[in-house]
């Protein structure tokens, strides 16, 4: 597949991450052309200075990795993402609350979402496909939708399982056109991004960018 670049997020989410890795992970993506990079918060200011003047998209994660902190942490959070440089903010969700039947995800949802777009951010909700049903992948998918979510995203990648090619698909048969889907989690190879793009991911959130790329 040609242009896979476009679709790639190069992540480090690790807790081992050093300064050191922030640099290969952004020399790599230069050397790739790849789309952005994903790094935890503390690192975003850093990334941000040595991005420069790259077109590379900065993204963080929000309420990671587990999405139950209150709204209000994450919201500080996220305000502290969007000074420090991020682009697009990929915010766990409160998974605990969507299991309780309560309103609570939909109503932070729409308030992030509203955070984020009055600075010209996108928000990608991560919804870990590896704890929920396909009833309840549904139901997230919708909770997402209706709060105003630009991304849905299957995975932390801290979880049993990650991305899978038939939830992907349930995903887009669910989710309106114009939010798109973040493939993430245990994807390292070009076969797998590609099945996935196919089943319908916009997006690929991965370690293995550059191997993935320099496979095509």
């Amino acid at each position: 597949m040609r242009n896979i670049q476009k679709y790639i997020e190069h992540t480090n989410l690790q807790p081992t991450i050093t300064s050191n890795n922030i640099e290969l992970l952004l020399k790599e993506a230069k050397e790739n052309k790849i789309f952005g990079i994903c790094v935890p918060p503390f690192w975003v200011k850093k990334a941000k200075r040595d991005i420069g003047e790259s077109d590379i998209q900065l993204i963080t994660v929000i309420g990671f990795p587990l999405g139950y902190q209150m709204s209000q942490s994450k919201e500080a959070e996220a305000i502290q993402a969007i000074k420090d440089g991020a682009d697009e903010l990929d915010m766990v969700l409160n998974i605990s609350a969507v299991k309780s039947e309560m309103m609570w995800p939909k109503i932070e949802i729409a308030k992030m979402g509203k955070l984020a777009h009055e600075s010209g951010k996108i928000l990608k909700v991560i919804i870990e496909t590896a704890y929920l049903t396909d009833s309840e992948i549904e139901n997230a998918c919708k909770i997402c939708a209706d709060a105003g979510a630009d991304f849905v995203k299957t995975s932390t990648g801290f979880a049993p399982s990650g991305a899978k090619v038939e939830h992907i698909k349930l995903m887009r048969s669910v989710l309106p056109d114009h939010v798109g889907i973040k493939a993430s989690g245990g994807i390292k190879n070009h076969a797998q991004a590609v099945e996935l793009i196919a089943a319908g991911a916009d997006r690929i959130g991965t370690s293995s960018g550059p191997e993935i790329c320099k496979s095509i």
